[in-house]
């Protein structure tokens, strides 16, 4: 009894285990698969949240570094020119900058439907993340790239600007050079090294803010007859310093996250340790020489410190030692402090210091990586080749030029011909009592600061100037 007992429960086990065990051999290949996509997947989604969580941090950075009149305003846009950006990517901008096509734009991807169109962006093969993922990702870079541009006509452009302007920047200028760099175009078969964007992003952003900030000329009151500079101090030096924390954390995602996988030998942590090192070399080495020069410790200096050694370890992040991340994010601190005060010397006004922070760091950033590229990262990352003082000799440090020049004079030209058009045709400034009057009220019929505004409005007895 007891033996027909034991084969009975044998008999179960065996066909109870036999569909389960069939069924783990036949899910143990493609569950890992599976597996490691879905993680990749997750990886460049939380990359994704850092990056568009910038645009926060640029609100407040440039809201905290303007005039109360104009916060609401300033920090306003911002959603704006993300909402633009979000749509002008979606249909046309993602095509041109990644799509299947020539050397210099994409032709192919058009209004993105789904995963099923992964055919026509065979430059974005590589990755087992979904396409649409990708897109989102690539998204948050182009918003950052208008933010960028759009920071240069603080305080004084129309809000139809942003809107005309904005449309077209995404459409036609950053995807042209992201094309160019990470789309399969002319610079890619080169070789040239812009790992997160310091050339794609940041210097392409930077020139098209140095075009408006040109055409727009200076703030009522920022110059005197002489040519000598006032200084116009920002309304809220904390919102400053949360933006720039704000950004620092981003940039987790930025660069890290251009990884695009959490697997493997977790690359993406060396990734954001070069990064974490530069921008604190920036912020310190920034705030040391303003002290050496202006005999006191200057707080926004510091902040472009940290933002310009950010930009410029951009695009070397995943190419150099962390010695080295040290030594570009620091000389990046003190190059735009010497830049900054050059430019508002000359007659730039540039209320965020958007050209310096983003553009001249963003060229040392792009020359950078054809010093200090290391051969064996070169490698492991697939583009170009040593910088020259790894062996490498001149070349990398050639195709980097190349690259930043043909970037920089492609963005110039394109800029003043849709920023010039736009000047003769629609006009890109408000009226001088717009501008007196505050953006907030004369924009949009409100203050950002409605109580203390009011006030200081009713005591100087009519319009609030300051």
């Amino acid at each position: 009894m007891r033996k027909k007992w034991m084969v009975s429960m044998l008999v179960m086990l065996t066909l109870l285990a036999f569909p389960v065990s069939a069924f783990a051999a036949a899910a143990e290949g493609p569950s890992t698969i599976e597996l490691q996509s879905g993680l990749n997947s997750v990886f460049t989604f939380l990359a994704v949240v850092l990056v568009f969580f910038m645009q926060g941090g640029f609100a407040l950075l440039e809201a905290g570094s303007t005039r109360m009149k104009n916060a609401g305003h300033i920090a306003g846009k911002t959603i704006l020119t993300l909402g633009i950006s979000v749509i002008a990517f979606w249909g046309i901008g993602f095509g041109l900058g990644f799509g299947n096509g020539n050397g210099f734009f994409g032709t192919t991807g058009f209004f993105l439907s789904g995963d099923k169109m992964a055919a026509s962006f065979e430059s974005l093969a590589a990755s087992d993340v979904p396409l649409t993922i990708k897109f989102i990702f690539h998204l948050a870079f182009a918003a950052v790239s208008l933010a960028i541009a759009c920071g240069g006509m603080a305080e004084r452009a129309k809000m139809s600007v942003y809107i005309v302007f904005g449309t077209l920047y995404t459409i036609i200028m950053y995807p042209v050079v992201a094309h160019w760099v990470w789309g399969g175009g002319w610079l890619a078969e080169l070789g040239m090294q812009d790992f997160a964007g310091s050339t794609v992003v940041h210097l392409t952003g930077a020139t098209a803010a140095l075009v408006a900030t040109i055409l727009l000329k200076p703030r009522i009151g920022k110059y005197n007859k002489d040519g000598k500079p006032n200084i116009i101090p920002g309304h809220n030096q904390v919102y400053s310093v949360l933006g720039v924390i704000i950004l620092w954390i981003g940039w987790f995602g930025f660069n890290p996250g251009s990884t695009l996988s959490a697997m493997g030998d977790g690359f993406f942590g060396y990734v954001a340790l070069t990064t974490n090192v530069a921008a604190a070399a920036g912020g310190v080495a920034a705030l040391l020489i303003s002290w050496a020069v202006l005999g006191k410790s200057d707080i926004p200096s510091m902040l472009n410190g940290v933002l310009a050694a950010l930009v410029a370890i951009t695009g070397a992040c995943a190419f150099v030692e962390p010695w080295a991340a040290l030594v570009i994010g620091a000389l990046a601190g003190i190059i735009t402090f010497f830049t900054a005060q050059y430019f508002d010397r000359k007659g730039i006004d540039d209320p965020i210091y958007a050209f310096s922070v983003h553009g001249i760091a963003g060229m040392w950033g792009a020359i950078s990586t054809g010093l200090f590229a290391t051969p064996e990262l070169a490698e492991k990352v697939g583009v170009g080749q040593a910088g020259l003082f790894y062996g490498g000799g001149f070349h990398q440090l050639g195709v980097q030029l190349l690259g930043l020049v043909g970037a920089f004079a492609f963005v110039l030209v394109m800029s003043f011909i849709i920023l010039g058009g736009m000047k003769a045709i629609m006009g890109i400034r408000v009226t001088e009592e717009e501008e007196t009057m505050g953006l907030d009220l004369s924009e949009h019929g409100t203050y950002g600061y409605p109580e203390q505004m009011k006030h200081a409005d009713s005591k100087s007895g009519g319009t609030f100037s300051s």
